[in-house]
């Protein structure tokens, strides 16, 4: 369901289960010679008709060189990355079998957004009659994960109180520093390039409650600025198809460790985000210009920058985000028996350490998609 039948969307919710999971990752298809972008998803997709549990767990978006591979809905994390995990299995053997390779950068380095073709889709078709240049410039990939969150007005509070964690989680995933050919001197150009063309996008205003935000969606409606609720584009939302609190800021991930760590570290923060509101702590909304700050410095620096601690208006490293976001979780996380384990350094930053280094663009993009290729096509292990 991606109308707009709200009351339908509030049954959908009233009926959610707490903590479901369902993880998205996006992928760009790629030539395994040159690492160019290919537009193969409907090879893809026709070939994988001969293996039915993967058919049904992949799905386009946008462009024709990309593919995205989906868990469907686990009791708890645990079971939704054994899932996911047997899934990116079977797609990467069926790439290589049609002869093509899988990228994982938030990204493609070089690709010219004027040769991909937009997959032929009525709800494709839509975004590119109402976007046009907007949605032809977004050839970029990303990690979504949802969460179970039972009743709307519960699911629109506790995305209020993520709109300040959107900045510390993009800094922990940048993973694109090339566009159009260039090093953009950006860690994630990906959210440049989309978060910041795309109406409707980035982070959400703060509503209080369901009322206020049905209001906002009735506008949207009545004044034909909408046709489908999946055209508010923001870095979280709530997914009336679902049921869930659906976080949509991070960029994919290069090795399958880090993807899993990172779908942990947003379930943690979105069920933390859940137990906060049903207990009532004390939260204040600070205002979108505020965390636009941090969403720049993620943007630009990374990890490798400096964060600000709104409450306080002081700076603090990057990196720090990490073990804040552990510690703010870290009830939720003993109560679910989630473990977070991130590497040294991230996608963003493996690839400017070898940038530094004087590598070429090729060879770092070609290291980052051997990284991809050795740590996802590996076997599911429970």
């Amino acid at each position: 369901m991606t109308s707009l039948d709200l009351d339908r969307a509030a049954d959908t919710f009233a009926q959610a289960s707490d903590f479901t999971v369902g993880v998205e990752e996006e992928f760009s298809i790629l030539d395994p010679r040159t690492l160019d972008l290919l537009p193969r998803f409907e090879q893809l997709r026709d070939a994988a008709q001969s293996d039915p549990l993967l058919h049904e767990h992949i799905t386009g978006e946008l462009i024709s060189s990309e593919i995205e591979i989906i868990s469907g809905v686990g009791g708890d994390l645990q079971h939704a990355l054994v899932r996911q995990r047997e899934h990116r299995r079977r797609l990467f053997a069926l790439a290589a079998a049609q002869g093509v390779a899988l990228g994982a950068t938030g990204t493609h380095p070089w690709a010219d957004y004027r040769e991909q073709a937009i997959i032929d889709t009525e709800h494709y078709r839509r975004v590119e009659d109402g976007l046009k240049y907007v949605a032809w410039r977004n050839n970029t990939f990303s990690l979504h994960v949802h969460l179970g969150v039972r009743d709307l007005d519960r699911a629109i509070r506790v995305c209020d109180r993520l709109r300040p964690v959107l900045p510390l989680l993009l800094a922990i995933s940048a993973n694109s520093p090339y566009l159009d050919g260039r090093d953009t001197g950006l860690h994630s150009a990906r959210t440049q390039s989309f978060t910041k063309s795309f109406p409707r996008c980035g982070v959400p205003d703060a509503f209080g409650g369901w009322p206020a935000y049905r209001e906002y969606i009735e506008f949207l409606k009545r004044t034909n600025s909408i046709v489908e609720f999946t055209q508010v584009w923001w870095s979280v939302r709530p997914h009336f198809s679902f049921g869930t609190v659906e976080m949509r800021i991070c960029d994919v991930q290069a090795t399958a460790g880090e993807s899993d760590a990172l779908a942990a570290l947003i379930t943690a923060c979105i069920a933390q985000a859940t137990r906060d509101v049903d207990d009532g702590v004390p939260f204040a909304d600070p205002p979108a210009r505020l965390i636009e700050e941090n969403m720049w410095r993620a943007i630009r620096f990374g990890l490798d920058g400096r964060l600000i601690d709104l409450s306080r208006a002081v700076e603090y490293p990057a990196r720090e985000a990490i073990e804040r976001l552990a510690d703010w979780t870290e009830p939720i996380r003993s109560e679910l028996g989630i473990d977070l384990t991130f590497p040294e350094r991230n996608g963003s930053q493996r690839q400017r350490q070898l940038i530094e280094a004087g590598a070429t663009r090729e060879e770092v993009f070609a290291a980052s998609v051997a990284e991809t290729q050795q740590t996802y096509s590996e076997e599911v292990k429970v």
